[in-house]
């Protein structure tokens, strides 16, 4: 498991500097056993997506305690507006319908958040590609709350969280991801896409060694406020 780097910590720690969690497409398509057959993923790549949602809802658990504001970035696909790139790069045909096992439709039950959840007053973004950033206010939210690094987690490794936090790091946010809080349905792309995050874009760390790294800097910034 990664830990966070020492030659890092003096900044993500700093109590002058304000971290954001990103959560990424935890939601039934992408996480629940139901939705996810036609994906075929085998018995450990079920057991990391399993693992990576539970530490995903332990990160928002502790980022709340910490005073980390959590950000939720979701699919939302839309029947009457559809990606046609993507619908070109799957079957060729730019104007091809979306097909019945479009992933997180709005207003279905593929779109619900699976096992985490907002809580109230928490920021909801809802996106139509892979990056929370592409045609959305993500940056425009977290700059007005001077976030000035950010942790993403979710779902999945290779695709929407390697898309968000590239845009991230690309529009000069400092990016920790947790490897054990994201996951793949092919451990092989799991493991690549964090090889190849760590080399051009992010710091990884573990889930806990993230929390620990909230508590310490509400710790101090608590000292800060007393002196």
């Amino acid at each position: 498991m990664e830990s966070l780097r020492p030659q890092h910590l003096s900044f993500l720690s700093s109590p002058g500097h304000r971290p954001a969690l990103l959560v990424v497409d935890v939601q039934r398509s992408f996480g629940d056993p139901a939705f996810l057959t036609p994906y075929g993923l085998d018995e450990h790549a079920s057991a990391l997506v399993e693992a990576a949602i539970t530490e995903t809802s332990r990160l928002v658990e502790a980022a709340r305690e910490a005073g980390v504001p959590v950000v939720w970035i979701e699919l939302a696909s839309d029947p009457e507006n559809p990606w046609r790139s993507s619908a070109w790069f799957r079957g060729g045909d730019l104007d091809a319908p979306p097909g019945p096992d479009e992933p997180c439709v709005i207003g279905t039950r593929g779109a619900e958040w699976y096992r985490v959840a907002p809580a109230e007053g928490e920021p909801r973004v809802a996106k139509r590609h892979y990056s929370g950033f592409i045609g959305t206010d993500l940056e425009t939210r977290l700059r007005a709350e001077g976030i000035d690094w950010v942790a993403v987690a979710g779902l999945t490794t290779e695709c929407c969280v390697t898309a968000t936090a590239t845009d991230a790091f690309q529009l000069g946010w400092p990016v920790v991801v947790p490897v054990d809080a994201v996951a793949a349905y092919d451990t092989r792309l799991h493991n690549n896409a964090l090889e190849q995050l760590a080399l051009n874009v992010a710091v990884l760390s573990t889930a806990a060694d993230l929390a620990a790294l909230w508590k310490d800097r509400e710790a101090a910034n608590d000292l800060e406020i007393l002196r």
